[in-house]
């Protein structure tokens, strides 16, 4: 863990006072099944002779890192395993199902607005082209998953916004009845704190780490027919990918 701006940084060696307690618990969690309760802060205080202020970082690390699920006026459970999600150019939908879970999305928003700059350049428009946008809730067996904001240029997907319902996949729409074939995408992720908003319809604590994952596509044709940026809860996901090394010269 990062210390505090301003705080002392750790000197070699030293341990920080929570990571025993974080330890135990994760050695008594480890062959606990999934929703399995957590003996609560006061109990694990007493047990180890420390302070709850202690408990309380451990157990909030290991939330974080989605070992561990808190619900509020109810205590601590063992968390279910993360999502795997593989870096490959396929749909949402397909690696939810391939996982054995059902997917769903709610549309938050569709709207058609004019490029700026940037989004000219990412999907190669003129600046002030209509791009149609869709915001949607991405869920896993009615969990909120992730927030994801797709932009598509407006001249390739006449009536887009026509085609899409709450149950449809994105993709198949575009091959379906617009005949599109994606070839390739590059993809950039980074990590951000989640905002109130975000938070919210996650159904997580603000500040929360999240997986943002940026992905340009482009069609057999050469086109960038898509920029997509998704906001994925850390608690929840982990990316798994296979990578090569070059050969050599």
């Amino acid at each position: 863990m990062t210390p505090d701006q301003g705080s002392e940084p750790l000197a070699p060696g030293r341990v920080p006072k929570y990571y025993p307690v974080k330890r135990h618990v994760s050695e008594h969690i480890a062959a606990l099944p999934p929703g399995s309760p957590v003996p609560p802060e006061r109990t694990l205080a007493s047990e180890l002779g420390i302070s709850r202020t202690t408990v309380r970082q451990a157990l909030a690390e290991l939330e974080m890192e989605g070992r561990l699920r808190r619900i509020q006026g109810k205590g601590t459970f063992v968390a279910s395993p993360k999502m795997m999600q593989s870096l490959q150019l396929t749909s949402y939908s397909e690696e939810v199902r391939a996982q054995g879970m059902q997917p769903k999305s709610r549309i938050l928003q569709v709207s058609v607005l004019s490029a700026d700059a940037e989004l000219a350049a990412t999907l190669d428009l003129a600046v002030g082209d209509e791009v149609v946008t869709v915001a949607r809730l991405r869920m896993a067996d009615d969990e909120p998953m992730a927030i994801e904001h797709t932009h598509l240029p407006a001249a390739l997907f006449p009536e887009l916004p026509a085609y899409l319902t709450q149950a449809s996949s994105l993709y198949e729409v575009l091959a379906g009845v617009y005949g599109i074939r994606l070839a390739e995408a590059e993809e950039t992720i980074e990590t951000v704190l989640a905002s109130p908003r975000e938070a919210a319809m996650l159904g997580v604590d603000t500040g929360l780490p999240l997986l943002l994952i940026s992905r340009r596509s482009i069609d057999v044709e050469g086109r960038a027919v898509e920029w997509v940026q998704s906001w994925f809860r850390g608690d929840r996901y982990k990316f798994v990918t296979r990578v090569t090394r070059p050969a050599a010269p």
